[in-house]
């Protein structure tokens, strides 16, 4: 019976160290890359390429010239870009300025309501699953450290992250407007390099359809690099947002110049 015992039990242990073993092997999840100013751009870069084609594609379907779509484009790319540029600038600003105010009322929050506030991050802990006591030692521990409660308040009450102070405003605006200029100049190429080649205003819309999709399909795959996701499936998503958004520009002005009866 004892050997019987004994036996199972180096099974279990065997079929326990088989299954942690196995966890060990699995594949690690791919880590995103924490860049300090991907959102800014990302979102500038996929709005540039989306704006500007679907400039060209209006005016291309109102039979513009090759001139026009230049100047035009080109105006449009850079105001867009700097009202862009400041609106980051000026979001990203605010947002710090709130988060610093923010602390300022927790700071004070903790040093004279002491009690009621432990006892709502106690109360916010346990609506996350913690029992009373893990949840109280939690807090009894931060109240050791000042500084730790009052970001661990914003953080988990108020849904604030701490202020930072290494974070620069104008550096996100600016590369926002960066980020513009680059990805948005995708479209417009065509009727720069083309240009010497042919005069046909057909040719250079569908090259300008061509850059535009492959730059399209390159921020989607370094969208997903960024974020851990997978390639194809972001590049797709990022490619028919641009082909929408083209495509309605293209009928608006085609509507507009041939069924509107709007002429130059």
């Amino acid at each position: 019976m004892a050997e019987a015992a004994g036996g199972d039990t180096t099974r279990l242990l065997r079929s326990e160290g088989g299954e942690a073993e196995n966890q060990k092997i699995s594949k690690r999840p791919k880590e995103p890359w924490r860049g300090e100013y991907v959102k800014s751009i990302v979102y500038a870069g996929l709005d540039a390429i989306v704006t500007c084609f679907s400039l060209i594609s209006s005016m291309s379907a109102g039979h513009l010239s090759s001139v026009d779509v230049l100047v035009l484009g080109f105006a449009n790319l850079v105001a867009d870009g700097i009202s862009m540029g400041f609106g980051d600038f000026v979001s990203s600003g605010t947002e710090k300025d709130a988060a610093v105010m923010e602390r300022v009322v927790t700071e004070w929050e903790v040093a004279n309501q002491g009690g009621p506030q432990k006892t709502q991050l106690i109360r916010h802990y346990q609506a996350l699953g913690m029992d009373l006591h893990d949840a109280t030692t939690v807090v009894n521990i931060f109240s050791k450290y000042r500084d730790i409660l009052v970001d661990e308040k914003m953080t988990a009450q108020k849904g604030m992250l701490p202020p930072d102070e290494a974070e620069k405003p104008w550096k996100s605006g600016l590369v926002t407007f960066a980020s513009f200029l680059v990805f948005g100049s995708a479209p417009l190429l065509s009727f720069i390099v083309l240009t010497p080649f042919t005069h046909s205003d057909t040719v250079k819309f569908v090259g300008a359809s061509v850059l535009s999709a492959l730059a399209l399909v390159l921020l989607g795959i370094a969208k997903a690099r960024i974020a851990g996701q997978n390639y194809a499936v972001s590049a797709v998503v990022t490619f028919f947002n641009g082909a929408i958004a083209a495509a309605a520009a293209y009928s608006i002005g085609w509507t507009l110049r041939n069924v509107a009866g709007l002429q130059d």
